[in-house]
């Protein structure tokens, strides 16, 4: 496994949830990459060999679901945990496991909350359970 928890790739437009989702992700142990929007994160997706994805949905040039959707289209790609950290409406979540989207995580959030959820994709062992074409079954809010 990458870093001592795992390795998480953060992409969100607006630079200090990028830092809080950071911080509280390395405080716990886990080493974090950020990027800026969707096509900044599949230019990246492939060096940094995260173990899990954080998507906000809103973002220029590509948004989080496009980047899911884009995520699952590619076989290296496709079994990668994703969750999006965002203020998603209905519709959005819709999208979102539609486009293979592992869990959600709105915001605003508790940072034991991103941190529990994080730890749980990055814990899975069953590489079947982040598949993206199950991800209807599995995807789970963390804001209930």
């Amino acid at each position: 496994m990458s870093g001592a928890c795992g390795r998480v790739l953060v992409v969100d437009d607006n630079e200090v949830i990028r830092q809080l989702i950071r911080v509280n992700l390395e405080l716990e142990g886990f080493e974090v990459v950020t990027a800026a929007d969707g096509v900044e994160c599949l230019d990246l997706v492939h060096r940094v060999c995260p173990d899990v994805i954080t998507l906000d949905v809103v973002m220029p040039r590509l948004d989080g679901l496009q980047t899911a959707t884009r995520l699952r289209s590619d076989p290296r790609t496709r079994r990668l945990p994703v969750a999006v950290i965002s203020a998603c409406t209905p519709y959005e979540v819709d999208r979102g496991v539609a486009a293979g989207v592992d869990a959600f995580l709105a915001k605003p959030f508790e940072p034991s909350e991103l941190v529990r959820l994080v730890r749980q994709l990055v814990d899975r062992e069953d590489p079947s359970s982040v598949d993206g074409r199950h991800g209807a079954g599995r995807a789970e809010s963390a804001a209930g």
